[in-house]
């Protein structure tokens, strides 16, 4: 079974366009759109397991130029 997170991005002022189109072309994503509020962008995300799902998004996500932070959210099947 797959983990998958969604992803809350701050961008840098006036990226949020490119960094959803960067997050998307990512392998992994599932979904990213631009939102409002305190965060600009979230990614629906899929890895194979937890230790996975921390590398993805340390060595491609944060990578992403633009991004200033975020903040993961695991999907729990209760």
């Amino acid at each position: 079974m797959t983990v998958q997170a969604y992803i809350l991005i701050q961008s840098e002022i006036g990226s949020s366009e490119r960094v959803v189109k960067a997050t998307r072309a990512v392998t992994g994503v599932l979904e990213s759109f631009e939102v409002t509020g305190p965060y600009d962008v979230i990614v629906r995300c899929e890895a194979e397991n937890v230790d996975d799902l921390g590398r993805f998004i340390v060595g491609a996500i944060q990578k992403v130029p633009g991004i200033t932070r975020t903040l993961t959210c695991p999907v729990v099947n209760v």
